[in-house]
């Protein structure tokens, strides 16, 4: 018989599982539903004190308290936190952890490193320095829940209850590091991706394959990944749903994720057009290509997306998509500008922008560069960083392109700064010329982002060209070598260049 422990997260307790563990009762499991120190009906038991060991010590309890040989531990949000701790204590009652539309923390990372909004980040952050300060974080009100992940598929009576049953939050359980042990890093998991909140599998699929060491053990055999599509909540929302696929998750299935041995990642695969060689000059975080013309030349500066973890190697500026454009636009008479900026996490975003201005002033300055005539490319998640130039077009701003774009933050991550959301800048971007390159096989968490800035370019009137992309994948230039992919890419280019030249 299985057993299934389960945890939720921030500001909630075992009431909000009730209809998720009626359903693995009825499939003949045993289920455990953990009410943390200060949460639900226990809230009354939280001081100051209350920390992330606290919950841990909670859940350590509630393993050594169930008789069946091996459960399966679930971890929803903050929950995944004590999860793994106490997981990693009791690492031989453990048949599978489970993150349930939560992340992947490290070593020596409290919950908070996960939130993105700065609003809530300074408050988390503020320290507690005596028992007559605010050590309680409240819940948010009805309409307030979306900041901490995405509402959809919960009916107005759902949303109410998560009102209800919730609690305020200890905020040392938010602040406190999370310890990992090597036993709890050797367990089998599973990931459930609720992808309206803005993850999937190809959003893992591909952030895998850029390298970053800390999610090489997402390729392991023993991890298992599915999806629902419902947001953050799904135990409210697809109660049924989630039932069935933790069922699933403990008979060890799922899709796995899998590499091809010998090839290069997609990002790292050959530029789709073969364009002659031009001459290249790096000047700090910056490299020009440059054209064989005499005289200031336009420019289009190319912003990669992200985030790209600090260690990844070779950096976004020797990525064969971003080098092979640059060339592509230095061999038509321009130069083109590849750099590496510093959207490293998705707290990022304020360098990220600092790193994009410095470069286009640098840009600018170069007398190669006629100054007056400049475009800025934006790829992927740095599309949000496009808000800014669309908000308030300098006179020099030619044209703005972006290419299989994130154009809001997913929910998933946290971000409510309005200066990163490009459907509401576009509405002062008056005659702007904008560029959208879109890709047919859009990862449906993206395409909304899309759909939303154009539904508001057209209500403003906007000045955008949609360049389609038939059978197209995100990341298409070094992924689909194909005629249509590389029409896509030429008449992009030919129309950005049209819009520096005219």
């Amino acid at each position: 018989m299985t057993a299934f422990i389960l945890v939720s997260g921030t500001f909630t307790g075992d009431r909000v599982w009730q209809e998720v563990a009626d359903q693995l009762r009825k499939s003949g499991a045993r289920t455990y539903p953990v009410t943390l120190t200060g949460m639900g009906d226990r809230r009354h038991l939280a001081g100051a004190d209350t920390d992330l060991e606290t919950h841990i010590e909670d859940v350590v309890r509630l393993i050594d308290e169930v008789d069946t040989p091996k459960v399966v531990i679930v971890g929803h949000d903050y929950g995944i936190h004590p999860v793994l701790g106490a997981a990693g204590r009791r690492a031989e009652r453990i048949a599978r952890i489970v993150h349930l539309d939560a992340g992947m923390p490290q070593d020596g990372e409290p919950a908070l490193h996960s939130v993105t909004d700065p609003a809530v980040r300074d408050r988390l952050s503020q320290s507690v320095a005596g028992p007559d300060d605010d050590w309680r974080i409240p819940p948010p009100a009805a309409d307030g829940w979306q900041r901490w992940g995405s509402t959809a598929g919960l009916s107005e009576e759902a949303l109410a209850r998560l009102s209800e049953l919730a609690a305020p939050q200890p905020r040392a359980t938010l602040t406190q590091p999370l310890r990992l042990t090597d036993a709890v890093l050797e367990l089998p998991s599973t990931g459930v991706l609720c992808t309206a909140n803005g993850s999937s599998i190809a959003m893992v699929e591909a952030l895998v394959g850029l390298g970053d060491p800390r999610l090489e053990a997402l390729t392991d055999p023993r991890v298992t990944f599915f999806e629902l599509h419902t947001g953050h909540w799904p135990m409210l929302s697809s109660p049924g749903e989630l039932a069935e696929v933790l069922l699933r998750a403990a008979a060890d299935e799922g899709h796995r994720l899998t590499g091809t041995a010998g090839e290069p990642p997609a990002h790292l695969r050959p530029f789709l057009l073969d364009v002659p060689e031009r001459r290249r000059e790096r000047l700090g975080k910056v490299d020009l290509h440059l054209p064989d013309a005499d005289g200031p030349r336009p420019a289009v500066v190319l912003v990669h997306g992200g985030p790209v973890p600090a260690e990844v190697r070779p950096t976004p500026r020797d990525w064969p998509g971003l080098v092979g454009c640059a060339q592509y636009l230095a061999s038509l008479g321009a130069v083109g500008v590849t750099l590496d900026h510093g959207l490293h996490s998705l707290a990022d975003y304020g360098r990220a922008a600092e790193d994009v201005a410095a470069a286009v002033d640098l840009v600018r300055a170069d007398p190669r560069v006629d100054g007056e005539r400049v475009a800025i490319w934006f790829f992927s998640a740095g599309g949000l960083l496009s808000a800014a130039y669309l908000a308030s077009p300098p006179a020099w701003l030619r044209c703005v392109a972006v290419t299989y774009p994130v154009l809001a933050p997913l929910p998933s991550w946290g971000i409510s700064d309005e200066r990163l959301r490009p459907a509401t800048a576009v509405r002062s971007a008056g005659r702007l010329p904008v560029v959208l390159t879109r890709v047919e096989l859009e990862m449906a968490e993206i395409a909304v982002t899309v759909e939303e800035f154009l539904t508001a370019a057209e209500q403003c009137g906007a000045d955008v060209e949609i360049v389609d992309v038939p059978g197209g994948h995100h990341g298409f230039e070094t992924i689909d070598h194909t005629e249509p992919a590389r029409e896509a890419v030429t008449r992009a280019v030919a129309s950005v260049l049209g819009h520096l030249r005219g």
